[in-house]
C-alpha cells in the first residue's frame, strides 16, 4: 500500500507532519480528516512495487464485497444518513482497496452533484446495467432506501445460491484432481521402476500389465506433448467462448448435460425470476427490466427467448406468448406468469417463483452431491484395482516359475 506524507493542522492550529498508507491520495486524506486534522499538503513517497501494482489490477471485486456495500447503504439510507456522508462512512469499513478506491471516486462525484446511479455507472465491470437500474429507479420514485434493501436481498439470495453450489461440489472436484496427480506421477516415476524389472524376464505379461506399462512410456516420454495439448485445448476453448456463436453454443449445450442440464437451467429460472421481481418491485417498467434480465440470466439461450418476449409485449401481446413455444422453459414458468399478468400480482408471483426454484436447485444439488460420492468411490476402486492387477499378475507369474 502506498506510503504518503502529509503536512497538516490539529485542532490547536499546529503544523504536524507525518505518513500514512492509504490506497490513494483522497483516501489518505480522509483518514487524516477523522483523526481530526486539517491536511495542508498530501504526498506519495513510495511504498508500492511492481507486485504491488500487479497485484491491484488483478485483484477483483467479489459478489460477497457488493452484498455486504449494498446492505450496510441500505441501512444508511434508511436511517436518513445523506447519500455522500453514507459513501463516505462505508470506505472507512470497506477492506477491498479496489472497491474502497471506487467507492471514493464515486463518492467525489455524487458530491459534487451528480446522481448515485450515474456515478456507478461510470464502473460498469463492477456495477452492471441491473444495479445501476435499479438505483436509478429508486431515485426517480423517492424509494432509494426501499430499492436498495431489495437489491441487497436479492445480492445475498444469489451470493448464497451459489456459495451453496460451489460447496457443494469442492469435494469432487478435489478427489478427481488429487487422483488425476497420483496417477500422472505413478506413471511417470513409479511403474517405469517396475518395468525395468518385468522386461527383465522373459516370461509373458498380461494385457492390464502391458496397457499399463504402453500408457507409463506414452507418460514418461511424450509427457511435455500431453500437457502442451491440454493447454492449447484450454487456450482454445477461452477463445471459442469469447465469440457470440461459442458461447451461445456452449449455452446450449450445457441445457442438454445430463443431469447437470437440469441444474443449468433451474439456475438461470431463478436469476430470471428474482432480476424480474427486484426490477418491477424497484420500479423499473416491463420491458426494461426484461432487457435488464436478459443481460443478468447468463446464458444466450435464454436471452434470446426474453428478447423475443420483450418484441411480443411492446406489440402488445401477452408477456408468456414466446415461454409457451420455447423448451427452455418448464410449462409451469408461463402459467404462473400468465396467472400473475391477469392479476396484476406479477411480482408477488415472480417472487414465489423464484423461492421455488432456488429450493428446487439446492435439492438438485443435496442430490447430485449424494450420486457423484458413491461414483467417486467406484471410479477410485476400479482404478486401484486395475493397477494392483497390472502389478500383482506378472509378479505372481514370476513367483511361480521359481
Amino acid at each position: 500500500m502506498p506510503v504518503y506524507s502529509y503536512k497538516a493542522t490539529n485542532n490547536a492550529r499546529q503544523v504536524v507532519e507525518g505518513t500514512v498508507k492509504a490506497p490513494t491520495e483522497s483516501i489518505a486524506a480522509e483518514v487524516l480528516s477523522d483523526y481530526g486534522l486539517n491536511t495542508l499538503v498530501v504526498k506519495e513517497i513510495g511504498g508500492i512495487n511492481i507486485l504491488q501494482r500487479v497485484s491491484h489490477i488483478l485483484q477483483r471485486v467479489s459478489t460477497k464485497d457488493l452484498v455486504i456495500f449494498s446492505r450496510q447503504l441500505s441501512v444508511m439510507i434508511s436511517a436518513n444518513m445523506p447519500i455522500v456522508q453514507a459513501l463516505r462512512s462505508l470506505i472507512k469499513q470497506i477492506r477491498n482497496p479496489k472497491l474502497k478506491i471506487m467507492i471514493t471516486e464515486i463518492a467525489d462525484e455524487v458530491d459534487g452533484g451528480a446522481k448515485l446511479s450515474q456515478a456507478l455507472g461510470h464502473y460498469p465491470e463492477i456495477f452492471d446495467d441491473f444495479f445501476v437500474n435499479i438505483i436509478r429507479s429508486g431515485e426517480t420514485s423517492g424509494k432509494l432506501d426501499e430499492v436498495l434493501t431489495y437489491l441487497a436481498d436479492q445480492k445475498e439470495k444469489d451470493y448464497d445460491l451459489m456459495s451453496k453450489i460451489k460447496g457443494a461440489m469442492t469435494y469432487p472436484i478435489f478427489v478427481l484432481t488429487g487422483m488425476a496427480i497420483v496417477g500422472t506421477l505413478m506413471m511417470m516415476f513409479v511403474v517405469p521402476k517396475l518395468t525395468e524389472i518385468f522386461e527383465g524376464t522373459s516370461a509373458q505379461l498380461p494385457f492390464s500389465t502391458r496397457l499399463l506399462i504402453g500408457t507409463s512410456h506414452v507418460f514418461q516420454n511424450y509427457w511435455w506433448a500431453i500437457f502442451g495439448g491440454l493447454g492449447l485445448c484450454l487456450v482454445g476453448m477461452r477463445f471459442i467462448l469469447r465469440t457470440d456463436i461459442g458461447r451461445g453454443e456452449w449455452d446450449r449445450i450445457k441445457l442438454h448435460i445430463p443431469v447437470f442440464g437440469t441444474l443449468f437451467q433451474r439456475i438461470y429460472i431463478v436469476r430470471f425470476s428474482r432480476s424480474l421481481h427486484t426490477l418491477l418491485v424497484g420500479g423499473v417498467n416491463l420491458t426494461a427490466a426484461l432487457r435488464i434480465t436478459s443481460d443478468v440470466v447468463g446464458n444466450k439461450v435464454f436471452k434470446e427467448v426474453i428478447l423475443q418476449t420483450v418484441r411480443e409485449v411492446e406489440d402488445g401481446n401477452p408477456l408468456t406468448s414466446v415461454m409457451n413455444k420455447s423448451a427452455v422453459f418448464p410449462p409451469m414458468v408461463p402459467q404462473m406468469l400468465s396467472v400473475g399478468e391477469r392479476t396484476g400480482r406479477l411480482d408477488e408471483v415472480l417472487e414465489r417463483m423464484s423461492n421455488f426454484y432456488a429450493r428446487e436447485v439446492q435439492n438438485l444439488v443435496d442430490n447430485l452431491v449424494t450420486l457423484i460420492e458413491p461414483m467417486i468411490m467406484i471410479m477410485m476402486g476400479v482404478a486401484v484395482g486395475m493397477m494392483v492387477a497390472a502389478i500383482i499378475l506378472p509378479m505372481y507369474n514370476l513367483a511361480q516359475g521359481f
